[in-house]
């Protein structure tokens, strides 16, 4: 039996020493925490849902981390770590998992966490989530006291805890009583530092310090998505501001003390003002434009390459600006999953548009309608989508760009719903991580069906005990995603914030925005 406590918690799990950073943002040596006010956030739109098992937009779960909790959760070197465990025990053949509970945890309605609590939110999971694949080896769960959780697996799978500590669609446990509610239908109870408080759709949201929270003591301080975790502040309230130019303004203007996502172009506008200040993380994510497998003519494979052979890497990021790499695969440089020049990737950067209208021609297309969509939110977004336009163009195709807000762009992405073909967005920090954590998106986001040699790979990538083994079964997989033309990489990406120097105590870890153990400095 292999022991996994807070000291040693990731059995089969990825630490990247590569990645570390320091667990607090840079700070004045004698800055000292200061409790109470209002954090005002200026993110792009509002959340289309808070439910954390059906989430994977950014503004969802910049939203969702502060309010609920895991099992396990990354830490600052993107390992796992327990949160609402505090040990687990994994059987040598990796098919039982025994989860300890920490005591006296309490929800948002001061009831406290069971083991029952957990095993109804993951049987909710199974039923609701896009990501309900990655608990399909699950056998039976097993509640023997109100502190004990097991999980029987069907076969071995070495990499559980991997899966359970992703961030996005995250296993976030609920009370029992939201057991039986659809998705996007429950209440907003979590054991997370922050409650819900007013949202007003299209408006503003506040979360409010959760003075019943129950912090891990264990750990001396915050720790990525883990560790201590202690809120400052009385409240954040999200204002949704779509125009980064009026982000921006408010930041200026002393209306917000933090701004998400500001364009390259503009952080001059921000660093000019000694008051304020530009974040810069890299990396973040990687963006990619999504091709729909299951709408009109992207369902056939070879419209699908000839798109892919059309696009032009550099012209887009030379017209989106922001920080971009170049990276033809899925896992970023430096972590385990990086296949770098062991393998061919003839996918990525062709910019021929004589070899997509070769593919055409042998699709048989007849120049009929590609619909592009896009959004108002965000820019790089909206640019990249235009640029891909006049690249699909130059190939040949008849090309219909729509503008819709956010909200809607990343639900038709989620839930393959809406008439589309293209769109783009960037998925992080997921796959940092490696194949498990990416398994949702790949499957979701281009509506995957019925792709046997996927699911073998995939088949292959969870039954394999050795890491070159898993490696060659995630280049199966990317073969199949990207040379498939399912989607199409663009690059790495970073993230600029803008943000007052009032606001202190921020985290340089490259992962969803965390608004405990950060205070706002009344001298400042």
């Amino acid at each position: 039996m292999a022991l996994l406590g807070r000291r040693d918690f990731s059995r089969g799990a990825l630490a990247l020493g590569a990645l570390a950073l320091g667990p607090l943002g840079a700070m004045p040596a004698h800055a000292e925490p200061k409790k109470g006010g209002t954090l005002i956030y200026a993110s792009v739109s509002g959340p289309g849902t808070l439910d954390p098992h059906v989430s994977s937009s950014a503004v969802e779960l910049e939203v969702i981390h502060n309010v609920f909790e895991g099992l396990v959760a990354l830490d600052n070197r993107n390992a796992t770590r327990p949160m609402l465990a505090s040990k687990a025990t994994a059987s040598a053949d990796a098919r039982t998992y025994t989860f300890e509970l920490r005591r006296g945890v309490k929800f948002h309605t001061g009831e406290e966490l069971t083991s029952a609590d957990v095993k109804a939110s993951l049987e909710r999971y199974q039923r609701v989530s896009p990501n309900a694949g990655n608990l399909a080896g699950i056998e039976r769960y097993e509640t023997p006291d109100p502190y004990t959780f097991i999980i029987h697996l069907k076969a071995p799978n070495v990499v559980l805890l991997d899966v359970l500590k992703s961030p996005i669609f995250p296993f976030m446990i609920l009370p029992a009583s939201q057991k039986d509610k659809p998705a996007r239908g429950i209440d907003v109870i979590g054991t997370g530092p922050f409650s819900l408080g007013e949202w007003v759709k299209d408006s503003h949201l506040v979360i409010k310090r959760f003075d019943g929270y129950v912090p891990d003591t264990s750990a001396p301080g915050r720790d990525g998505y883990a560790g201590r975790k202690t809120v400052y502040v009385d409240q954040v309230r999200y204002r949704f501001i779509p125009e980064a130019t009026t982000r921006i303004a408010a930041l200026q203007t002393g209306e917000v003390q933090l701004a998400s996502s500001i364009p390259t172009e503009l952080r001059e506008r921000i660093e000019q003002r000694k008051e304020l200040a530009v974040r810069e993380v890299f990396p973040v994510g990687g963006t990619y434009v999504i091709v729909n497998s299951q709408y009109g003519l992207t369902a056939n494979v070879l419209i699908r390459q000839a798109i892919a052979a059309a696009i032009d890497i550099t012209e887009i990021t030379d017209a989106t600006g922001g920080v971009n790499k170049p990276n033809p695969w899925m896992s970023f440089p430096n972590t385990p999953y990086y296949l770098g020049e062991s393998a061919p990737s003839p996918w990525y950067d062709v910019k021929s548009p004589a070899k997509a209208k070769e593919l055409l021609k042998k699709a048989g297309y007849k120049n009929e309608k590609i619909i592009i969509e896009t959004n108002s939110n965000y820019q790089w977004m909206r640019t990249t989508m235009l640029v891909v336009a006049e690249q699909l163009k130059r190939a040949g195709m008849n090309v219909d760009v729509k503008v819709v807000d956010w909200t809607t762009n990343a639900a038709h992405m989620q839930q393959g719903t809406g008439e589309w073909n293209l769109s783009t967005t960037l998925f992080g920090p997921d796959h940092i991580l490696g194949p498990q954590q990416w398994r949702p998106m790949i499957y979701a986001f281009p509506s995957i069906k019925g792709n046997d040699a996927l699911d073998a790979a995939y088949k292959e990538f969870f039954a394999a005990p050795d890491l070159e083994q898993r490696r060659a079964a995630w280049l199966k997989i990317q073969q199949q995603v990207l040379g498939n033309g399912y989607m199409i990489k663009i690059a790495d990406s970073g993230r600029l914030s803008g943000y007052s120097k009032r606001l202190m105590g921020q985290t340089d870890y490259p992962g969803i925005l965390q608004l405990w153990d950060v205070w706002l400095d009344p001298a400042g």
